[in-house]
């Protein structure tokens, strides 16, 4: 793969390699901060705390749960864990469809430029 994008970069000119070297593959993070544009980054920051915050008072829930010894206290800790560690996955699952149509629109923009060069 990477002797392909070696011969592509060669065949650029100095914008279209500045245009595809802005383009390139970012982290999950870098994805979902940008995935809001510049205005909304703070609901992406938002997003991704509460995510963290929910998702570590689940596991502090469960390893409650698997420590009670009476049904009582395991349905006090392990209906909190559950629902938590749902939560946190809903939250996670939400941002998952916009990251992957972003992830498509920058490859189709990629085509699209070598497809604008081979037309030349």
């Amino acid at each position: 793969m990477q002797d392909i994008d070696r011969k592509i970069d060669l065949a650029l000119d100095a914008e279209e390699r500045d245009l595809l070297r802005s383009m390139e593959q970012e982290g999950v993070i870098e994805r979902t901060l940008g995935m809001f544009g510049r205005r909304l980054v703070w609901v992406a920051v938002l997003m991704m705390a509460v995510q963290s915050v929910v998702f570590i008072v689940g596991v502090v829930a469960a390893w409650k749960f698997f420590e009670a010894g009476d049904p009582v206290t395991q349905l006090r800790w392990g209906l909190p864990a559950a629902v938590l560690l749902l939560m946190s996955l809903m939250i996670k699952l939400a941002v998952a469809p916009a990251l992957h149509a972003n992830r498509l629109m920058r490859e189709l923009k990629r085509i699209e430029l070598q497809l604008a060069r081979t037309a030349r």
